[in-house]
């Protein structure tokens, strides 16, 4: 495997050094750049074409190229969608104490809804105001794949601004910087490590429910969308096995060759970018390439764009004159203000929006009571069982991951080899979804029986929620930190203890929380399995009462009253654990302490 790698990586560098000091990397970089605008095109079209419910997935292999660069299309738009949320709540969240009491429960809440929860408003909504065309149905696919991604990545940046060392802060507000110049040269360089490997993790998080979001039943009406997903559902349920499997392969082949691509084109150059805002003052440690940045680096196009971009672009303020008396300092520091605060205008604009907030959370309240008031007692006892048998499973989900993600994490995230060597088997192992293989799982464990094969299921989707943040915890760890434990001598199982757990602890958090979310969320297709034409196989759970709910018109009420049952276990867990351990890792484990 190894040898494998090292092949392509040399090819890869031998092409580089041929478009060295010549115009082909231009040439190539044009031509990616006209095919991505004619597949944009042909995107394009197919939210002008009229709306139809009943549109027909062509099954040939041939036909997977384009379905894929739709599918790619939406997940691109979605991240976008998610990044900007991040940005915007995570950033109100760690300003404002007071606000954060309730956006935090909430972004937990949200991050455990399952997809189809939010199927029924969002579709009829959009799809009301688009009704001569298909942009509604296109909008309803990029906001679930959205609720998909957005929750983890708000959580990274959330708690990488409350984690901010505290002599960063103290610079800030010496050298006077204003919200702006705080947030561009300090907040978000020192959150960039956890929001890049957050923003892996959130594609993957997006390509899991892939199926669900493009091909999907409202109001007894099949909605389908052209793309990778639909014609992964439309293979499951082919009735003919050997077409079944052969659709089914490859739709396996397609989603390798888009993850690889996206991880070797994307992801993997960014990884080696955001090396340079590790919060470090060693130099030791084997530094991360990326062949395509190589490659770009090369363009002279970019390089063109680079400084006509940045030839009137302001550097960080620095002090005119050398720093004063350090007996100064350290009066003055005492007299510092909060730099977490916001100014009068962003106070006013806070406490604005958090207030329309509240009364649309109050008025939502208000019509989900009246709507569960027509639920009877039977189905809240079924809905409480299965609650109860969804959370053991999670809560097992979790610990089981926890056990080899910890230690796998840290080998890749302190291993520039490693990482560079099984970062594209992660990601295609995190991206590819889960719910695909579903059935070969279940034909394998079936004696095992649907209650024990669904945990097994939820923990193939959420187990790298934890994986992804330890890796970025452990790329994390200052480098001088490092190598005083070297000097020390501190090594094995001591080292773990007493540097690398503690250091990662912050990121292991965020992964839990993360996970537990996504394991709800993947709960709804861990639970109800569907194989061909035969009838659904369910659980015992809260998700198998969702997906058998969702989309009927008659039992909104019911499908209600699960998303309040599992909001509330999700508050209730928030409250009593994933608070008092962001806690924990905010005062004893966080290097600004």
């Amino acid at each position: 495997m190894k040898k494998f790698f090292g092949n392509i990586w040399g090819g890869a560098h031998s092409a580089l050094n041929i478009t060295r000091g010549s115009g082909v990397a231009d040439l190539l970089l044009l031509g990616g750049i006209a095919g991505i605008i004619f597949g944009l095109f042909s995107f394009s079209h197919e939210w002008a074409a009229p709306p139809s419910s009943d549109f027909t997935i062509d099954m040939s292999p041939w036909a997977l190229p384009k379905y894929t660069f739709f599918s790619l299309s939406r997940g691109v738009i979605a991240y976008i969608l998610s990044l900007a949320f991040t940005l915007l709540y995570g950033y109100w969240a760690a300003k404002d104490k007071i606000a954060a009491r309730v956006l935090i429960p909430l972004l937990d809440i949200l991050q455990s809804l399952p997809v189809l929860a939010f199927l029924p408003v969002v579709s009829l909504s959009l799809m009301s105001l688009f009704p001569r065309n298909n942009i509604g149905l296109e909008l309803v696919v990029i906001i679930m794949i959205f609720t998909g991604q957005a929750w983890n990545m708000t959580f990274s940046f959330y708690h990488s601004i409350t984690s901010v060392p505290i002599e960063m802060r103290e610079a800030t507000a010496v050298y006077r910087f204003n919200w702006w110049e705080r947030f561009k040269w300090m907040e978000l360089p020192y959150s960039m490590m956890g929001l890049v490997w957050n923003s892996m993790m959130s594609m993957a998080g997006g390509w899991f429910f892939l199926m669900v979001c493009e091909s999907f039943t409202l109001n007894d009406k099949s909605y389908n969308l052209p793309g990778l997903g639909a014609y992964m559902a439309k293979a499951i349920t082919l009735e003919d096995s050997g077409a079944r499997w052969t659709a089914q392969f490859w739709a396996i082949v397609a989603m390798i060759l888009m993850i690889v691509m996206l991880d070797q084109l994307l992801w993997r150059p960014i990884v080696v970018w955001a090396q340079k805002f590790r919060v470090e003052e060693g130099a030791g440690g084997e530094a991360a390439e990326s062949w395509f940045l190589d490659f770009l680096r090369r363009s002279r196009i970019l390089s063109f764009l680079k400084n006509l971009v940045t030839r009137d672009e302001k550097t960080v303020p620095t002090p005119a004159t050398p720093v004063v008396h350090a007996d100064y300092v350290a009066v003055a520091s005492e007299h510092l203000p909060d730099v977490n605060q916001p100014n009068v205008l962003g106070k006013v604009i806070s406490t604005s929006v958090f207030l329309a907030l509240c009364g649309g959370l109050l008025w939502g309240g208000l019509q989900l009571f009246l709507l569960l008031a027509n639920v009877p007692g039977s189905i809240w006892a079924k809905i409480s069982i299965g609650a109860g048998a969804t959370l053991g499973r999670v809560v097992a989900a979790t610990v089981v991951g926890t056990l080899w993600t910890l230690p796998a994490g840290l080998a890749i995230g302190l291993s520039p080899k490693l990482s560079r060597l099984l970062q594209p088997i992660v990601q295609v192992a995190a991206s590819f979804p889960a719910p695909m293989l579903y059935a070969l799982v279940w034909l394998a464990l079936k004696p095992l029986g649907i209650n024990t094969v669904s945990a097994i299921l939820m923990l193939l989707g959420t187990q790298w929620y934890i994986l992804f943040n330890v890796i970025a915890g452990a790329m994390a760890i200052p480098a001088d930190l490092k190598e005083m434990s070297h000097s020390f001598g501190v090594t094995g199982w001591q080292r773990f203890w007493t540097l690398y757990a503690p250091a990662c602890f912050p990121y292991l958090v965020t992964g839990w929380v993360t996970a537990a979310g996504g394991a709800w969320n993947a709960s709804i297709v861990s639970e109800y399995l569907t194989i061909g034409s035969d009838k659904p196989i369910e659980a015992t759970g809260l998700g198998a009462i969702i997906s058998s709910v969702a989309g009927v018109s008659d039992q909104k009420a019911v499908l209600a009253a699960s998303v309040v049952v599992m909001s509330a276990l999700v508050v209730l867990f928030n409250r009593f654990i994933w608070k008092r351990l962001y806690d924990l890792a905010e005062t004893r484990f966080s290097l600004s302490k």
